[in-house]
């Protein structure tokens, strides 16, 4: 098994079947968020300072999202699947809407009842503040006509005066603007702050972030996905509604005020006359229509552009962080040439991905860039006439020039954000596809409908009983096969069979990270389980924290763990508890193992489970590593996954997986310490299938010669 070890939990009352699910009350995840509190990584404080900070950043967290951390959560919605009649083209097209809306139904709970309890008031407080603004700009407006009609009349007294006023009015609007920034980036924090809580909380529910690396489904790179896609979904969606809202009360105001003043104009035609009536806000509707036209027209593959540009990104980082994270097994190998080749292939693909979108920002430039520079001259030329005729005060032409300069602001707003919604689309699609992945993982959960393997607790008094047990793939392809086991506690149980035959599977079963399949994985009430992998998860941070994992790091004195260091024959790291290092790159896997066998001593479980976990150990260290466990934790359980033949000497039994068609079965079951117990199901499954049988006839056979 490649995932970090689990922290010891009570696993006798734990039904995880939709059968018991259906029986109890909805479960509430504090419990979970607690003992996520006590993993968070700590920095280099005191360990009185590190609790209180990591407890105020749990409450936080809690007040930003609470269905994530208190309250029960809402059902998943029900998948929408694209009619069987659509072509594919239109069947994504359905696909990308109910992406969208996918996306709307969790954001706008941001807002509901299990929402952030200040994001109504902030909101509102937001939408008065837009309002005032706008307010402001008008009284400004007002102010340069007055102005400019105090210069032509060589008023001095009004414009000294108009001079003074101009101040408060500056003042009052860059106020109001700072203080919308304020809250809209408020808002925008806080909404992500909370999504960000609900999607992890439900990513690390149940085993999911694992569990999803075993389905189909359009969820690559979630780690890109919850920090960068959802920060843009989040984002994007508050600058829009904020600014259409100011673009549609600006224009609705200085479309008025362009009627008011502008007023008809009559143009002289072949001795007759035809009179515009409002002709200034009939230009700048004609103006905005085309820049608006032109902008659709030529980015209407921004979309599509974003999505791939982000996606390509992703996977560029993925590759980097793949090669960060295998450093040492490459270099080893002097894969270095093949890794370049790889980052350089996947590297071209983003600059593709580029090229393609400079050429979108390259024409919608284009077309901002024109708009900018025709909306200043366009109403001064406009009213030219009427100034000139005396119609018209020069005041009146430029307030007239001011307000159509907001209208078309307002009216180009698309414009100058088409980009940004496009790039929205593409994230909160790809935010919503890892939703929807875990909206087939919940539902899976709760439904009868897929087969499910159900955990619960003994009922006869044995550690750990696997009843009718059967593994299969989220696709039904059978793993491993009705599997009836019973173990007692205190028996140390050696699992073996060929490579392939299903034991790590197997493993992950009785630890509940792989969900399908059918029967039973029942343990005694209120025992603890406690995994080693193969692979040692090292977290970052001190060595003390690594060897804490996964309790907090002060949990145990600095006497305690550098026992258990010495236990386990790394007396020699002690001294560097308190370093903050890479301690993952700079341990060899033999070390990790040994560490991992530390935690093991620190956490004293009631029933521990190896998977390979002295693979990287010779033999005679694998030897006292064993003998150490069995010495300091006498009365544990333990269930382990090998190959290596010296380990029977550490087991009182050992089971074997066969290969078989439609999965893996067990053949049989060896007393390797003979002792007294009661005959258990395995017992009575290898009698059924006719191996019991052939065993006592082979030692009658013993007997008689």
């Amino acid at each position: 098994m490649s995932q970090a070890e689990r922290k010891p939990k009570p696993i006798g009352g734990k039904p995880n079947g939709a059968a018991k699910a259906r029986q109890k009350k909805p479960r509430l995840e504090k419990s979970r968020s607690e003992k996520r509190e006590e993993e968070k990584p700590r920095p280099q404080k005191s360990h009185e300072e590190k609790s209180r900070e990591e407890k105020s950043a749990g409450k936080k967290a809690a007040e930003a999202a609470p269905e994530a951390v208190g309250e029960p959560a809402p059902p998943p919605p029900e998948s929408v699947e694209p009619g069987p009649k659509l072509t594919p083209e239109e069947a994504e097209q359905a696909r990308k809407k109910y992406l969208l809306r996918r996306f709307w139904i969790s954001g706008r709970g941001y807002w509901g009842r299990r929402g952030d309890k200040l994001a109504l008031p902030f909101t509102f407080g937001l939408l008065v503040l837009i309002c005032v603004n706008v307010g402001f700009q008008y009284g400004i407006n007002v102010w340069n006509r007055k102005f400019f009609d105090a210069i032509e009349q060589r008023d001095v007294h009004t414009v000294y005066m108009l001079s003074a006023v101009f101040l408060p009015l500056v003042a009052g609007s860059i106020s109001l603007v700072v203080a919308q920034v304020y809250l809209r980036m408020t808002i925008q924090r806080r909404w992500r702050s909370w999504m960000s809580t609900a999607v992890i909380a439900r990513w690390l529910a149940s085993g999911r972030y694992y569990q999803l690396n075993l389905v189909a489904g359009d969820h690559t790179n979630p780690e890109a996905r919850i920090s960068e896609d959802l920060r843009i979904a989040t984002e994007s969606p508050v600058d829009f509604i904020s600014g259409v809202l100011h673009a549609f009360l600006a224009a609705s105001t200085f479309i008025v005020v362009l009627w008011t003043i502008g007023g008809a104009l009559t143009l002289p035609l072949d001795g007759a006359s035809i009179t515009i009536p409002g002709f200034l806000v009939i230009t700048a509707v004609i103006y905005a229509a085309i820049t608006s036209t032109s902008m659709v027209v030529i980015g209407r593959h921004f979309v599509q552009l974003s999505e791939q540009k982000n996606q390509t990104e992703a996977e560029f980082r993925y590759v980097l962080t793949r090669v960060r994270e295998n450093g040492e097994s490459i270099a080893l190998l002097g894969g270095e040439d093949e890794e370049r080749s790889g980052i350089d292939n996947t590297f071209g693909h983003v600059l593709r991905q580029w090229a393609l979108l400079t050429g979108q920002h390259m024409r919608t430039a284009l077309v901002s860039q024109v708009s900018s520079l025709f909306a200043p001259v366009v109403p001064i030329l406009l009213c030219a006439p009427k100034f000139l005729e005396g119609s018209m005060s020069l005041g009146a032409v430029m307030q007239a020039a001011s307000a159509f300069a907001i209208v078309q602001s307002a009216f180009g707003w698309l414009v100058d954000n088409y980009p940004r919604l496009a790039d929205w689309n593409a994230s909160a699609r790809r935010i919503a596809s890892l939703m929807m992945s875990l909206d087939g993982l919940e539902r899976a959960e709760r439904s009868e409908a897929f087969g499910r393997i159900r955990h619960g607790k003994t009922e006869d008094g044995a550690m750990l009983s696997l009843d009718d047990l059967s593994v299969t793939l989220n696709d039904g392809t059978g793993v491993v096969k009705e599997t009836e086991v019973e173990i007692e506690p205190g028996e140390r149980v050696l699992v073996a069979g060929e490579s392939g035959t299903g034991k790590s599977t197997l493993v992950r079963a009785i630890a509940g990270l792989w969900p399908w399949g059918g029967g039973s994985v029942d343990f005694h009430a209120d025992r603890r389980l406690f995994m080693l992998p193969q692979r040692s998860y090292i977290p970052t941070g001190t060595l003390r924290r690594a060897v804490a994992y996964p309790a907090a790091a002060d949990k145990w004195t600095v006497k305690k763990i550098s026992a258990a260091l010495d236990k386990v024959g790394l007396g020699y790291l002690k001294d560097r508890l308190e370093e903050d290092a890479p301690w993952d790159q700079t341990l060899s896997g033999g070390e990790k193992q040994r560490l991992a066998f530390a935690r093991l001593l620190l956490h004293e479980p009631d029933i521990v489970v190896l998977d390979e976990a002295t693979s990287a150990l010779d033999e005679k260290s694998q030897d006292k590593m064993m003998q150490t466990v069995i010495r300091q934790l006498p009365k544990v359980t333990i269930i382990s996954v090998a190959h290596r033949a010296e380990l029977e000497a550490f087991h009182s039994r050992k089971i074997t997986l066969e290969r078989r068609e439609g999965g893996a079965k067990l053949v049989s079951d060896v007393e390797l310490i003979p002792r007294k117990r009661k005959r258990n199901l395995i017992t009575r499954a290898l009698w059924g299938s006719g191996v019991q049988r052939r065993r006592e006839a082979e030692r009658g056979g013993k007997r008689g010669s």
